[in-house]
């Protein structure tokens, strides 16, 4: 797999030597294309079966949600990249305890869903399409490039009462970034694929590499953050949590020895978000923390 990315990266550099533009096309459709889909894995499968799927359209993509419960008391459950739904298996049943509805989906070019790619903003779409559903979240718990999208959604408009955002990116930049140094590429290709990002995938906006980060105007959200994130993350550096801890003045949990994909099935970690959003739980002072 090393060898094969390295060679991808080489090809990428040398045809920017002919032609900048195509190499950075062929750079974005590599970045916006996740290159393999989650499974549900059989620790998870007893949970998804269970769940009352259903489905959406965004975009001309068909999206496909799931829901335990009465879709009273909504929580919903963002997963990252290359990720699904149904890694939220273990929060299921302790939600649903405390009378809460999970509600999660599987994004665009995932697990289930249609399409081959997707967008920070066909995220927010399906989670508008979801609180236009069950109305406002009680919780949402997001992981990784979904704490990014979660951001951006709730300051445009969406509704929740807390957010538990584990090993999340805290700059949006950092996703080209990271693909760009597992690729080796250049920084001439670098240079291309932001432009193409900007030009093709997001003509309408502005300021992008800004307002999709985590950490931008956190004062236009009031609700209280709690940041996982587990000290070895091999994928997205520790010093992200902190950004966002000290961004969002959220209480910060670290873990050991967790990793950044296995993070989300530990119970230390379903606790700790479970316990921040219990019915009755106190606002947490917004101050660092370990655990």
């Amino acid at each position: 797999m090393k060898i094969a990315v390295s060679l991808v990266g080489s090809a990428l550099n040398a045809a920017s030597l002919l032609s900048p533009r195509t190499a950075g096309k062929a750079a974005l459709a590599l970045w916006r294309r996740p290159m393999r889909r989650g499974t549900v894995r059989t620790i998870e499968r007893e949970t998804h079966d269970a769940a009352v799927a259903e489905r959406l359209a965004v975009n001309g993509k068909d999206v496909v949600t799931y829901r335990w419960g009465d879709g009273e008391k909504p929580v919903l459950m963002v997963h990252g990249w290359q990720s699904r739904g149904s890694r939220y298996a273990g929060f299921v049943p302790v939600l649903r305890d405390l009378g809460f509805s999970p509600i999660t989906f599987d994004a665009p070019g995932h697990g289930d869903s249609g399409g081959t790619s997707m967008t920070i903003l066909e995220y927010e779409e399906v989670i508008r399409h979801l609180q236009g559903r069950y109305g406002c979240f009680e919780a949402v718990i997001a992981h990784s490039f979904g704490v990014p999208c979660v951001f951006h959604a709730l300051r445009n408009g969406v509704g929740a009462g807390r957010l538990v955002a584990v090993s999340g990116v805290a700059e949006f930049g950092f996703l080209v970034d990271e693909f760009s140094r597992q690729l080796g590429l250049s920084g001439r290709v670098q240079q291309e694929l932001r432009r193409r990002i900007e030009e093709d995938l997001f003509p309408h906006e502005t300021e992008i590499w800004e307002r999709f980060s985590s950490v931008y105007r956190p004062t236009s959200l009031d609700i209280p953050v709690l940041v996982v994130h587990d000290e070895g993350d091999d994928w997205v550096p520790l010093e992200h949590a902190h950004r966002i801890t000290a961004a969002h003045k959220a209480r910060l949990v670290v873990t050991r020895d967790l990793g950044h994909r296995g993070i989300l099935g530990q119970p230390e970690v379903i606790n700790a978000a479970v316990e921040f959003i219990r019915p009755g739980a106190v606002t947490p002072s917004r101050v660092t923390g370990a655990g």
